[in-house]
C-alpha cells in the first residue's frame, strides 16, 4: 500500500459524514507505518475502544469505513479465526466488527459485520511480521503471494457488502 496523508484518509470514508471523518482520531505514527507491508490501513480508536477504522484500495479508489465492536466481551478461553487473513487468536484477539452500510441503507441503520483481528494487523500476521500472542498461525502450503491475495479478496468481499446500498423491503 502507498503511504496515505491525513486528508486522503479522511476523504475516503464512505459510511460516515464528512464531519465525523474530520473528527476521527488517526493512528499514531502515520509516517512510520510499514506501508510496504500493508494491504490496508486499520486501527483502533485509542479514545473509544469500541471504534475502529479501515482504509483500503477498492475498485481503483480509496475506501474508508468506520467500524464498531459490541460491548459484550467474548469468552477468553476460545480460539477464534479472522475472516480476512485466517489467523487464529486466543480469547479477544479476534473481534466482531460491524460497519454501517454506505448510503440510504446505512442511514436507516443497516450494518454488516465480520470477524477481524482485533488490532486490524492482518497484513502483518499474513507476512509473519507480527505473531498472534497465544496461537500460532497455521502452516499453509499456499505461497505467501496467494495468502496475501486471499486476504485482499476477503477484504474486498466485506467492502462490497458495506458499499451495497440496499434497503430491505
Amino acid at each position: 500500500m502507498e503511504p496515505l496523508s491525513d486528508p486522503e484518509i479522511r476523504a475516503s470514508f464512505v459510511n460516515c459524514s464528512k464531519g465525523e471523518a474530520g473528527r476521527l482520531n488517526l493512528p499514531r505514527g502515520l509516517a512510520e507505518l510499514p506501508w510496504e507491508s500493508l494491504d490496508f490501513l486499520g486501527w483502533r480508536d485509542q479514545g473509544a475502544p469500541d471504534r475502529a477504522y479501515l482504509v483500503a484500495p477498492y475498485g481503483g479508489e480509496l475506501v474508508g469505513v468506520t467500524l464498531r465492536s459490541p460491548t459484550v466481551r467474548r469468552s477468553l478461553t476460545k480460539t477464534n479465526v479472522c475472516s480476512l487473513c485466517i489467523t487464529a487468536h486466543a480469547g479477544s484477539g479476534v473481534a466482531l466488527l460491524a460497519a454501517r452500510r454506505a448510503g440510504a441503507a446505512g442511514r436507516e441503520g443497516n450494518t454488516v459485520g465480520t470477524y477481524i483481528c482485533a488490532d486490524l494487523a492482518c497484513s502483518l500476521y499474513v507476512r509473519g511480521l507480527k505473531k498472534s500472542t497465544l496461537v500460532t498461525r497455521p502452516d499453509e502450503s499456499m505461497p505467501l503471494e496467494d495468502q496475501i491475495a486471499r486476504t485482499v479478496l476477503n477484504l474486498d468481499a466485506f467492502l462490497a457488502r458495506v458499499l451495497t446500498d440496499t434497503v430491505a423491503a
